[in-house]
């Protein structure tokens, strides 16, 4: 889970924060997303992916609503406060002349709240406090809800970290093993080797990855035992990065291409790779998690929801063009996992910056994301368990918590480093509980808490265009379908192992 974009109280504008939320949403995702088109077929892909963009634009609505509601319940309680604080100093004989209110949105909360809406005051439904995720739940759902929701969000981060602590072992283990190996040169003998080939000597290409894992986890593991910040600079370096690695990426497909080299023939739609596919396009669309962090510093959110709609448009336009210059350049059972690995290939590029650039990529970005993810994860444990007014022995807080963060994940890299499975399970089951049933479950608990506390005349200004209930119930019933699909393939799957 992506960490605050800017400090509580530092504005943007809104295109800042289109841009911010791009560099959010396409990360990871978006190099397993060409190995799942190929997998799954052009048309079935395409539409998915469609689908699937609109359905999270739908929840990111649904959470921005959720954020506005938020608001307006701290400052009706703050309004309250001041109440009681005015009746008070009435009775001490103080008069309202000697009150000193504060500017702004706290000024207009010591009236009563229709007055407030009455008078053309801001509304008290602005979004101008970050309200996290969790302090959502903990204002709208009951005790179990709130349990549910911290074991959805710690269940994405394992699968976030194990994806993470898989991704650079795979991009180290590809980059130095051709270079040292005796493999062929040609791009249809990319991805044809097995774990036992041999890559140094009598040192197997799998007994490489565990030692890449081994120093990934030695080097970046104890940073889970502290707190870790991510900078601005770092952030930048990182975007810049990603930046180029993609461009260049879909400029060396197009030559390819253009060039007639293309050797891609993807087929127009293979059932088998749906499921797949849907985990891996609910993972790249991933952000509702960090929506307060990025949606609170915009200066103007008045047209907040149709800058959020272009950032969606432009971001399913990127996947597209990635993957389908993907598709048609590489033929499917040479689509690489982690698709950077396929320009690893001196055929591809004779240029070798470019090769061990885009090779090691992943390394680079991955590497600095890590400690942030698993400090998140260690918080999300202790927020878990935490009881008011209760501390933590010192072992617990500073032994068991990172060390239930940092075991599973590297556990499960050293058992496999299938990327596309890691990324398609993870969105599947933890990134549909983030994206679709979380957010839906925020918008209809808010909506009935703002009827009770505000009335039914109350207008919500950042209510989403989904505001009908039928909307709610979609999304309910669609990862309800997603989960028993995905789940009955999986179990089809072993039976016919």
């Amino acid at each position: 889970m992506a960490g605050g974009i800017t400090d509580t109280g530092e504005l943007y504008s809104p295109y800042v924060g289109l841009v911010y939320m791009f560099n959010l949403i396409v990360g990871t995702g978006a190099l397993t997303m060409p190995k799942a088109f190929a997998t799954a077929g052009w048309l079935v892909s395409l539409i998915l992916i469609m689908f699937l963009g609109f359905m999270s634009y739908m929840t990111t609505t649904f959470v921005m609503e959720a954020m506005a509601a938020a608001n307006a319940q701290l400052r009706w309680k703050r309004m309250e406060k001041h109440k009681e604080d005015d009746d008070e100093d009435s009775s001490s004989g103080v008069s309202d002349s000697d009150v000193l209110l504060p500017d702004g949105y706290a000024r207009s909360e010591t009236r009563p709240i229709l007055s407030v809406q009455r008078r053309g005051s801001p509304s008290i439904f602005e979004i101008t406090e970050r309200v996290e995720m969790g302090q959502m739940a903990s204002m709208f759902f009951n005790k179990v809800g709130i349990n549910l929701f911290y074991f959805c969000i710690i269940i994405y981060l394992y699968g976030d970290l194990a994806i993470y602590a898989a991704a650079v072992p795979v991009s180290l283990m590809q980059v130095t093993c051709s270079v040292t190996g005796n493999h062929s040169c040609g791009v249809e003998d990319v991805t044809k080797y097995n774990d036992t080939d041999k890559c140094w000597g009598p040192i197997r290409r799998i007994d490489a990855y565990r030692l890449y894992l081994a120093a990934f986890t030695l080097l970046l593991g104890p940073f889970t035992f502290f707190n870790v910040q991510k900078t601005k600079y770092l952030q930048i370096m990182t975007s810049l990065m990603r930046w180029i690695a993609f461009v260049v990426m879909i400029i060396l497909a197009l030559i390819r291409i253009s060039k007639g080299e293309g050797e891609g023939h993807p087929p127009l739609a293979q059932l088998s790779g749906i499921p797949n596919l849907f985990g891996v396009c609910v993972y790249s669309f991933m952000c509702q998690h960090s929506l307060p962090s990025l949606i609170t510093p915009i200066s103007k959110k008045q047209h907040v929801n149709k800058l959020v709609l272009l950032d969606y448009v432009l971001i399913l336009g990127f996947y597209s063009l990635l993957s389908f210059t993907a598709i048609y350049c590489f033929r499917n059972e040479t689509l690489m996992d982690m698709y950077t690995l396929n320009f690893t290939n001196p055929n591809i590029t004779n240029i070798a910056f470019i090769r061990y650039f885009l090779g090691l990529f992943p390394v680079f970005t991955i590497s600095t994301n890590f400690p942030i993810i698993a400090v998140t994860l260690r918080n999300n444990w202790k927020t878990l368990f935490h009881r008011e007014g209760g501390t933590y022995p010192w072992v617990v807080d500073r032994i068991v918590f990172p060390a239930i963060t940092l075991i599973p994940p590297v556990l499960v890299a050293v058992c496999t480093h299938d990327l596309e499975s890691l990324v398609g399970i993870t969105g599947a089951y933890a990134g549909n509980g983030i994206q679709y049933i979380i957010p839906a479950f925020l918008a209809y608990c808010s909506r009935k808490d703002t009827q009770l506390i505000f009335g039914s005349g109350t207008v919500n200004n950042h209510l989403s265009p989904f505001r009908h209930i039928f909307w709610i119930w979609f999304v309910l019933l669609w990862s309800l379908f997603c989960f028993v699909f995905v789940t009955a393939n999986i179990i089809l799957s072993e039976t016919k192992l």
